[in-house]
Formats: structure tokens, sequence, C-alpha cells
């Protein structure tokens, strides 16, 4: 009896401690903390292009919501995890993609100053396994790379062109769109 209880105590322990999802090759966390706020994963999925998985992409929020629209919106706390899973994103490509996601997403709000700002987070070598957080709350957006603070961004309509990436009706992948509302 005592051995099915201390296997039943850490059986318990190990799913609490091993609460993860897996997403093409990055283990992505179920919950997070990002400036006391507690998020847990919406949804999750990969970044593809011409079939190479380029990141895992996942959407974290205070409690699940599957509208984008009210996501985008929101001035909730939430955040956007990029788990890099290839050595083809480069930091000029990663430019590139954020560049065009902005043109695809904004309707005009986002200054060309904010977008700037947000661009330079990206002007240092980004290689495999390197994971950014885009957390927003409040109407200001910091970015993360790999824990460390890499800058913020004041203004909720940034924010809102910034999710829009992810989540407009012009997205950069539909079917991460589609994973990180699930």
């Amino acid at each position: 009896m005592k051995k099915i209880v201390v296997l039943s105590v850490l059986l318990l322990a190990g799913i609490a401690i091993n609460a993860q999802t897996k997403v093409g090759d990055a283990t992505l966390p179920n919950r997070i903390s990002i400036n006391n706020n507690d998020l847990e994963l919406n949804g999750a999925g990969i970044r593809e292009k011409f079939w190479i998985d380029l990141y895992a992409g996942a959407l974290y929020l205070t409690s699940k919501s599957g509208n984008e629209s009210q996501i985008i919106s929101s001035e909730q706390p939430m955040c956007i995890k990029l788990h890099i899973v290839s050595g083809l994103v480069t930091q000029e490509k990663m430019i590139d993609a954020v560049t065009e996601g902005f043109e695809n997403s904004t309707t005009g709000f986002a200054t060309s100053e904010q977008i700037k700002k947000f661009i330079s987070f990206f002007n240092e070598e980004i290689v495999r396994d390197n994971v950014f957080d885009i957390y927003a709350a409040d109407g200001v957006v910091t970015t993360y790379k790999n824990g460390k603070l890499l800058g913020t961004v004041d203004g909720q309509e940034f924010k809102e062109a910034l999710f829009g990436i992810w989540l407009s009706d012009k997205p950069a992948d539909k079917k991460l769109k589609k994973a990180m509302l699930h």
C-alpha cells in the first residue's frame, strides 16, 4: 500500500512538473508568469514556409479564448512566445518577416517609429532554440529574448497591429493562427 501511495504522489508531482506541450521540435510550458501575471497556453503551432518549420508560436492569455478580435483589442496581459526551431531563421529574415507582418496587419494605427523600435529588437544574431517572448499588458509591449529584456514599445494601437501579425485576417500563417486560437 505504501508503494502505491508513494508512486501516486510521484506521478502527480511529475504531471505538475512536466506541464509542457511539445510543438514540433519545441517544448513549450503550459503556464508562464511574466511581471506577476500568470498566463496559460491558449494554443500553439508551427510557423512554416515552403514545408520548412521555422518556429513554434504560442499564445498565452489570462483565460482561454478563440475570439481573435477580442484578443487583439484586449488590454489584458498576454504573450506570444516564438521558439526558433530552424537555423534558417536569421536576423535579416526575421526583420523582413516582421516588416511584412506589420504591412499585412496594421490599419495605419501603429506609427513607423513604433515599428522601427520593435524591429530593432531583432538586431542581434538569431539562432536555433532562441526564444522570444512578446508580452503585452495595459498598452505596453515588452519583448524578451531568452529571458533578457530587449525593450518596450508603448501604445495599444501598436500592440493591436503587432498581435495582428499572427491573429488578424491576414496572418503570417493561417494554420498557426488556428492553432493559437485552440
